[in-house]
């Protein structure tokens, strides 16, 4: 299992200090050992996520990093064109060594699409479109006139991941041999809302897993929120105020901060308690990358730290997880 770390980059501050932050998270959680690190990309909502341009961003990251692998989570497809972003992925995984990662999906923001001249309504169709140029072009394929994508990118259509919530899409990443990423939390049908994020995610796996190709090697991304403190009192202190801005695409149900921290699916508290609430999601292991995100507790970047750092040192090591520099020594 690998280990990740992910920002949305929403420190409390104006967005040149969110950039600096998040680089100095990404930084530090290479030097704790993870294996990735993953950003967002949100366009005009600085609440909701600081990053409309995540390829900008790495590329800036990637000048003061040397190991650590770099991934979007995601790019939002259907508002981007696909040869630009085919370019600008082949410059970036060279400047990275190799280290790109490319997290792709439909886009989770109705509103978004109008100023890029689309219907959300087509995010689906047009997705798909796309992300057939994209691997097109990484492929070397004749993208009109004769023309082929420079730099050449024969490794990234074996980097890309698809984020889904739903078996259909699961199985569509099966399908073409992607990863799969999962979401640290989704919706609840209304039929069922007590029902678990695993037992939500279980038939998406269970697709992904029974249409991939024969032989092909599955990659599942569970991305978690997890929070971790020195004190259980300090934990829950931030998830309070961070979950009462009740930042959710759906309905909260009526409690307080444990309803709240359910909802919200959240594992927080001493390295303990969230290797304990960790081990109690079956999804874990089914997944080859696990993936941490503050978001939504957002505790102050100093917490974060700390929190990258008990991740890195007790609660990660528990769940089976080896330090990259521990695992080349073995």
């Amino acid at each position: 299992m690998r280990l990740g770390f992910f920002t949305r980059l929403l420190d409390d501050v104006p967005p040149g200090e969110r950039y600096r932050l998040a680089a100095e998270q990404i930084r530090h959680a290479e030097a704790a050992g993870f294996d990735t690190a993953w950003v967002a990309q949100h366009h005009f909502d600085g609440d909701e996520g600081g990053l409309p341009a995540p390829l900008v961003f790495l590329g800036h990251v990637a000048a003061t990093t040397s190991r650590i692998r770099l991934g979007t989570g995601i790019i939002t497809l259907p508002l981007e064109h696909p040869v630009r972003v085919a370019e600008d992925t082949a410059v970036l995984d060279q400047l990275t060594g190799g280290r790109l990662e490319v997290g792709v999906g439909s886009g989770g923001t109705p509103a978004s699409f109008a100023p890029f001249g689309h219907d959300s309504a087509g995010r689906a169709a047009l997705y798909a479109e796309h992300l057939a140029v994209l691997i097109a072009a990484w492929s070397g394929a004749d993208l009109g006139g004769g023309n082929r994508l420079y730099p050449p990118a024969p490794r990234l259509p074996g980097a890309v991941w698809e984020a889904t919530f739903s078996a259909a899409g699961g199985a569509r990443a099966g399908r073409a041999g992607h990863g799969l990423m999962l979401s640290r939390t989704q919706p609840r049908p209304a039929d069922r809302p007590q029902a678990t994020l695993a037992e939500i995610q279980r038939p998406i796996v269970d697709a992904y897993h029974d249409n991939l190709p024969p032989g092909a090697v599955p990659r599942i991304m569970a991305s978690r929120t997890a929070f971790v403190a020195d004190s259980r009192a300090e934990a829950l202190r931030w998830a309070e105020r961070g979950l009462g801005r009740g930042r959710l695409p759906f309905e909260l149900p009526d409690g307080g901060l444990d309803t709240r921290i359910a909802a919200f699916d959240v594992h927080v508290g001493t390295p303990q308690d969230v290797i304990d609430s960790l081990r109690a999601d079956p999804t874990l292991d089914r997944a080859t990358d696990l993936v941490l995100q503050v978001h939504s507790v957002d505790p102050p970047h100093p917490l974060i730290l700390r929190s990258i750092e008990l991740l890195a040192t007790e609660v990660a090591p528990a769940l089976g997880w080896t330090p990259a520099q521990e695992a080349s020594r073995t």
